[in-house]
């Protein structure tokens, strides 16, 4: 089972540059990312391995154009649950495939869903489905017109 990151001091400068370079190519390989820190490629990779039993590096991916794939559009859909069932709807909504991210929030609603969607058909889809989801009292959903940043990259 991996350990949850409880302080921000576990990781030190070093791990900071590994983060940063992994997030601009996670692909390149220890010796590499090494030779640019000018430390040893064993010492990398314990430090990503390290990184990763704490659960700081969830997992390595690339990262898709969805319009150039025919994802078109994109809506945040906010969500009103009844009383006690945010978590099973969480999960529920987590596994929906166009679901890019879910959020919980503050304010009126209770969560908030980006997704990513072909055309707005499938949106209609998508709405319909979650008004007749049980437990779901109310969602308000905005499409949006251009993607100015789209990065999940952290500053570090």
């Amino acid at each position: 089972m991996r350990k949850k990151l409880n302080e921000k001091s576990e990781i030190d400068k070093v791990d900071l540059q590994i983060l940063n370079i992994l997030q601009e190519d996670c692909r390149l390989s220890f010796r590499k990312i090494a030779d640019k820190l000018h430390i040893s490629g064993v010492m990398a990779a314990s430090r990503i391995k390290n990184l990763e039993d704490k659960d700081i590096i969830k997992g390595f991916t690339v990262v898709l154009d969805p319009v150039k794939l025919g994802f078109d559009l994109t809506a945040v859909i906010f969500i009103q649950t009844e009383g006690g069932y945010l978590k099973d709807l969480e999960n529920e909504l987590s596994q929906m495939a166009n679901v890019i991210a879910l959020y919980e929030i503050t304010g009126d609603f209770d969560m908030v869903a980006v997704v990513k969607l072909k055309d707005r058909d499938s949106l209609n889809s998508l709405l319909k489905n979650l008004l007749v989801t049980p437990h779901i009292k109310k969602t308000m959903t905005n499409v949006t017109l251009n993607v100015v940043k789209e990065n999940f990259k952290i500053k570090l």
